[in-house]
């Protein structure tokens, strides 16, 4: 195999030619600038040095083999260079962001101490990077659909049956046929390694020490294979959310792949077509940059404030390449075409379209506006929830129903089951809980979830999630004095 110095791979800076180094290897990008979600100019940032730091913890092991053709790995780093990357390396000075998480992380909490899925998040946006804790909590614009996800649920009152036997209550259900053990899965979410070096394999094992599912974003860090090879067992079901390329042959073969390596179902999402208006997620580089600055005089060139700045963060990067011209009549016959297995809707927000998706065939849908990381005034799902049962409640009878967005306590599990929720996700709290504890934190939040749901389910008087039925819960016109922080 060829071998390069650094002055070498230094002069390939350009559209023209552009070299990278990751891990120790040359790669030629040049081809594939123009192709990269984020744009070209996230790869020239790196043209002609080693971009290790700011690859690994976004990209899977197997990203540069699918995209990059064999020869454009060109060969590995001689062993002067690579002697000189770790002198690099070692003699390299902290930012100030890195030195503040390396203290949050020696005064971080013992596990035993967080009680509930809130006190989890604030532990974790204390101990993840900047950039980590500003793309998984962004939300769109303003974050009004954000909170009131939450805040919805505070306008659900319960009707609680007593005298009535619950010392033997069972909290575990099926979803899609496959057993869990309580009403929720692990909704899918990218880059888990943002927040911890094992990232999604934290989950997949937490998820079967728990007995749990959980579901697979397009946009793992780890590779589609990694994740399923880190179950313990062959029998543990793995659900995957698709994200549509615009390529139907890319499409394709993603969906082959997965199936090929046992995912169990495929979740189709349909709200996050076009990337959205995270401006926390944006704001990143300039904070950052702020903050190293501090107290120093900051130089600007004369003409650095014209144009506008990057709006695509992290976030955007990875929908930029979606299908948005998907239909009913069109996309879920393709997808049919090609897979045997069932499809959940992912992304409803209206009536008309839960009606739809029975229409089209659809095994579940999940009530979801993104975690209201999308459109601003997107209605929270527990309200579409209510409006379903209201005005259709037949969808109940039709296909599965799911929730996501707002949920932090097992009495919020409980309202939507008793509206007919077959099951719920959560995202953030579990990204949340393996960035601050690992596999131990995922464990911990679906013990946590598990006895909350268990509580509210026998102080309602049921012993079974089957006898959860709508006249169990109120929707009221005023909301509690007392809400939960968001």
């Amino acid at each position: 195999m060829q071998t390069f110095t650094l002055d070498q791979v230094a002069q390939h800076t350009t559209t023209g030619s552009c070299w990278v180094i990751i891990q120790n290897k040359v790669y030629d990008v040049t081809d594939f600038l123009f192709d990269h979600p984020g744009g070209p100019n996230v790869i020239l940032r790196y043209g002609g040095k080693d971009a290790t730091a700011a690859y690994i913890p976004i990209h899977p092991s197997d990203a540069l083999d699918k995209n990059l053709a064999p020869e454009r790995h060109l060969g590995t780093l001689d062993d002067e260079s690579i002697n000189q990357l770790k002198e690099s390396e070692n003699n390299k000075v902290q930012t100030k962001d890195e030195l503040r998480v390396e203290e949050a992380l020696k005064n971080k909490p013992p596990l035993q101490r967080i009680v509930n899925v809130e006190d989890m998040e604030e532990v974790a946006k204390k101990i993840l990077s900047y950039r980590a804790m500003a793309y998984y909590s962004s939300a769109g614009d303003d974050s009004i659909t954000h909170v009131e996800n939450g805040r919805a649920f505070g306008r659900f009152f319960f009707h609680p049956r007593v005298m009535k036997p619950v010392s033997q209550c069972d909290t575990s259900t099926t979803i899609l046929g496959y057993k869990s053990t309580i009403p929720v899965y692990i909704s899918g979410a990218a880059l888990a390694r943002l927040g911890h070096p094992l990232g999604e394999a934290n989950l997949t094992r937490g998820a079967y020490k728990t007995g749990i599912i959980q579901m697979v974003s397009t946009n793992s860090s780890l590779s589609y294979a990694e994740i399923s090879a880190a179950r313990v067992s062959p029998d543990q079901p793995l659900f995957f959310q698709l994200y549509k390329h615009v390529s139907d042959a890319t499409a394709e073969k993603r969906v082959r792949d997965i199936e090929g390596l046992g995912y169990k179902a495929i979740f189709l999402t349909v709200d996050a077509l076009v990337p959205g208006n995270r401006e926390l997620d944006i704001r990143v580089p300039h904070y950052l940059e702020d903050l190293e600055n501090q107290g120093l005089p900051t130089q600007r060139k004369p003409d650095e404030g014209e144009g506008e700045t990057d709006r695509l963060g992290t976030a955007g990067g990875l929908v930029i390449k979606n299908d948005a011209d998907m239909t009913w009549e069109k996309t879920i016959p393709w997808i049919r075409s090609i897979t045997k297995l069932p499809i959940v809707i992912k992304g409803i927000q209206c009536v008309q379209d839960a009606v739809l998706a029975c229409e089209a065939g659809c095994e579940g849908i999940v009530l979801s506006n993104h975690g209201g990381r999308q459109l601003e005034y997107s209605l929270p799902p527990i309200e579409l929830l209510y409006r379903i049962r209201q005005q259709r409640p037949d969808v109940f009878e039709k296909t599965e129903v799911y929730i996501d967005g707002g949920i932090r306590r097992g009495t919020d599990v409980v309202k939507a089951l008793c509206l007919g929720a077959r099951a719920v996700g959560l995202g953030r709290a579990f990204l949340y809980a393996q960035s601050a504890y690992g596999e131990a934190g995922v464990v911990h939040v679906a013990r946590i979830l598990e006895r909350e749901i268990r509580f509210g389910m026998q102080s309602l008087g049921v012993r079974s999630i089957s006898e959860l039925v709508p006249q169990m819960v109120e929707r009221v016109d005023w909301q509690p004095v007392t809400r939960a922080k968001l």
